[in-house]
């Protein structure tokens, strides 16, 4: 498997969050109220998977080897774009995050909001994903040798193996007050 391969696949069950929360905006859109706790494990889905499992691996490991290369001008743009998009979905996820806090609160209107934050997540990350997929992987993957992608495949495999300790510990430290 190419050092991409899970990346990929990390794709796959992306997409499969993002058609979840798509028929949860319908939902909303059609009258129909949603449970805060919905929002609340799309919003852990987003964070914990999506951004820090996922987006981890390419901001801290496959970012970062590609920023020592002598990449190409677009690919170099495309990498800071993708970048770019990755703040972009962090700022909407804390708006989520806000407007499920206003629902909780009885703000009523705070509906029609997280519909439209779910409705710019289920825009933006298919997008993404496929700028990722279809342009800037396969051309990534170009200024690495096998061994060197080899490599990367299995510091993608250490990254996520530490991953449920770090979610966890941060449950234990959010519990604690630290």
């Amino acid at each position: 498997m190419q050092a991409r391969g899970p990346l990929m696949i990390e794709h796959r069950l992306i997409e499969r969050m993002i058609a979840l929360m798509s028929q949860a905006s319908a939902r909303i859109k059609s009258g129909d109220v949603i449970d805060p706790v919905f929002i609340d494990t799309v919003v852990d889905f987003i964070r914990t998977y999506a951004d820090r499992t996922h987006h981890g691996k390419e901001e801290e490991i496959l970012f970062r080897d590609l920023a020592k290369r002598d990449l190409s001008d677009g690919d170099r743009s495309l990498m800071i774009e993708l970048i770019e998009e990755h703040v972009r979905g962090r700022k909407i996820t804390r708006e989520l995050v806000e407007a499920n806090k206003r629902y909780r609160d009885n703000d009523a209107s705070a509906l029609q909001d997280i519909a439209a934050k779910l409705d710019v997540l289920a825009d933006f990350y298919p997008r993404h994903i496929e700028k990722e997929d279809k342009v800037f992987f396969p051309a990534a993957r170009a200024y690495f040798t096998d061994a060197e992608d080899q490599a990367m495949l299995a510091e993608f495999w250490e990254f996520d193996r530490q991953m449920i300790h770090e979610k966890y510990k941060a449950v234990v430290d959010a519990l604690k007050g630290d």
